[in-house]
Formats: structure tokens, C-alpha cells, sequence
């Protein structure tokens, strides 16, 4: 049985460490603990859990994992993820994989060095629903792609102040439509800005992909609009499809029928957790992994550049 823990029990780690609880119940791992630099925060997660707090991670490493969940800030993602992967620990670290490309890079020579899983909680993916797109697309349903259009905006999230929101929302759509279209970006175009949120980081971003197959997608975020909306409408030569991120839903047009996908709803970090669990115990890949990761990072950091710069960004 695989012994696990989490580092970084705000609002994410929260709920990896509530499905560790669940899976150890059901005598898939063991829950060893977790670790928060607030260590009341630490004690009163472990005790909803049944597990030990540590205000020190590097005491819970000490405590020989197999796997661990890292849920800190981004800008710390590297530093703690280092150290597990080079004490042997399966590594699931939360989206972004890092605060830059070069510490993404490092952290994902460091796991084949170590041969460590390296996994980036990029949850979308596990998300039913893009499952089932990814398999209508796959069976032609919607012929040749040509357009995909996401909107991820939502009203305003004051403790995330490290990254603005092309790192931590665009990103997840970054990572999907590249998923989805089977092929990388080549070229970005952005525009960005801050509008009200005090750290003075972006608030509101507009981007442009240009995949490496022809096919082009637009991503709209913000932190400015009073209700959350996570969409993606895919337009193909044979139709359209329209999902839903938060209702699960799926929903194809041609020009006869409009087709309602059956999906079984499922929480996509339990999918995800289980999927790393299965990747530590069976050596298997990860659906992302490090690459795919500094991938959709790469892209984030290009579309804050090329809304600097007000120009398009080519990749590679």
C-alpha cells in the first residue's frame, strides 16, 4: 500500500488530502500526513482526517513516502518538489509545474535522474466530459477541427497574488485545447491587464493560439465577472460541440441532429489522484506529466510576454 502525503493545505490541498482520507478508508494508501507552514491549519486538516500534521515538510519526508500531492504557491513549487523527487517520493505537483520554464526544466531532469513520477495536477484533463470529447474527436464525429473557443472568467480571488491569471486560469485551457487538437503551440498573441485586483497582477487576458496542426484557439479569462463560467466550444467541418467544465456536459450539432453525450459525472481530482496512484504502482506515464507541463507553462509565460511586447510570439 503507498504511503502518501500533502504539502500545502489551502483550498486545493484541502481536497487532495480529503480523497487520500477516502482512498486510505478504502485501503487503497495510507494517509501519512501533512505538512502547511501554518501548522494550526496543518493540525485542524489532519484531525478532519485522521492523519499527522507537520509544520515542517521536510519532517514529513522523513517519514519515507512513496508519493506525495504539492499544493503550496506556485513560486515554491520547485524547491519543495526537489526535495521529495531526490529523496525518492512520486511527485504530484498542483498546475502550474512552476513559476518559470528553467525551474520546470530542472524539476523534470531531476525526476528521470531519480526516476521519480513526475505528475502536474493540470485536473481539466480528468474532467469526464474532456474525456468524452477527446473520444468524439477521435472518432471523426466533428471531422477536421478548425476553431476551439474557451472562456474560464469568474469573480475575484484576492488570495491567489502570486501569478496573475494567464498562469493560473489560462493555463488549464492552454493544456486542454493542446490535449484535445493532439498537437503543440507554435505561436502566441495576447492581450492582458490589470483592472482592479491590488496585487497589480493581470486580471483580464485575451489569447490567440496558433497550434503546430493549423488549428487556431482562442482562450478569454478574467477575475472581473460575478459568476464563474468554464466553457469550450470546438468547431470542426462536420460540426460543432459545446462543453460545459462544471456541469459535465457535452452537447454536439451537425446540420440534422443536435446529440446530448451521456457522461457519468465523477469528480475530477479523485480521477486525477487515482490516475497518479496507478502511474506510482504500475511505472506508467502520466497523462501529464513533466513535459506536458512545462508545455502549457511555456505557452502562459509566451502570452505574458507577448502582451508586453504587443506582438506575436513564436515558440521554439
Amino acid at each position: 500500500m503507498l504511503r502518501v502525503g500533502v504539502v500545502g493545505v489551502g483550498n486545493m490541498g484541502f481536497h487532495h488530502a480529503r480523497i487520500y482520507s477516502e482512498l486510505t478508508k478504502e485501503g487503497r494508501v495510507e494517509l501519512v500526513g501533512i505538512a502547511d507552514a501554518n501548522f494550526e491549519r496543518a493540525k485542524e486538516v489532519a484531525e478532519n482526517f485522521g492523519t499527522r500534521a507537520f509544520g515542517d515538510y521536510g519532517e514529513l519526508i522523513k517519514e519515507g513516502l512513496d508519493a506525495v500531492s504539492i499544493a503550496v504557491p506556485t513560486s515554491l513549487h520547485r524547491q519543495v518538489a526537489l526535495e521529495f523527487i531526490e529523496n525518492g517520493v512520486h511527485v504530484l505537483v498542483e498546475k502550474p509545474i512552476a513559476e518559470s520554464v528553467e525551474s520546470a526544466e530542472e524539476m523534470i531532469r531531476a525526476a528521470k535522474k531519480n526516476n521519480a513520477v513526475l505528475m502536474v495536477g493540470h485536473v481539466e484533463r480528468f474532467n469526464p466530459a474532456v474525456l468524452k470529447l477527446k473520444e468524439t474527436i477521435s472518432q471523426g464525429m466533428l471531422g477536421e477541427i478548425v476553431t476551439m473557443n474557451a472562456k474560464r472568467v469568474g469573480p475575484m480571488v484576492v488570495r491567489i497574488a502570486d501569478v496573475g491569471v494567464i498562469i493560473d486560469l489560462a493555463v488549464h485551457d492552454i493544456d486542454v485545447m493542446s490535449f484535445l487538437a493532439d498537437s503543440r503551440v507554435k505561436e502566441v498573441y495576447a492581450r492582458a491587464r490589470n483592472v482592479k485586483h491590488p496585487a497589480k497582477v493581470e486580471d483580464y487576458a485575451l489569447i490567440l493560439l496558433g497550434f503546430e496542426n493549423g488549428i487556431e484557439g482562442v482562450v478569454e479569462t478574467n477575475r472581473l465577472t460575478p459568476h464563474k463560467t468554464r466553457t469550450l466550444n470546438i468547431v470542426g467541418t462536420e460540426g460543432i460541440a459545446y462543453l460545459d467544465y462544471i456541469n459535465q456536459s457535452l452537447a454536439l450539432y451537425d446540420e440534422r441532429w443536435v446529440h446530448e453525450a451521456k457522461i457519468e459525472k465523477r469528480e475530477p481530482l479523485r480521477l486525477e489522484l487515482e490516475h497518479f496512484i496507478e502511474c506510482v504502482e504500475e511505472g506508467k506515464k502520466p497523462l501529464v506529466g513533466g513535459e506536458e507541463g512545462l508545455h502549457a507553462l511555456e505557452v502562459a509565460v509566451r502570452a505574458l510576454e507577448s502582451a508586453a511586447k504587443d506582438e506575436v510570439i513564436r515558440l521554439g
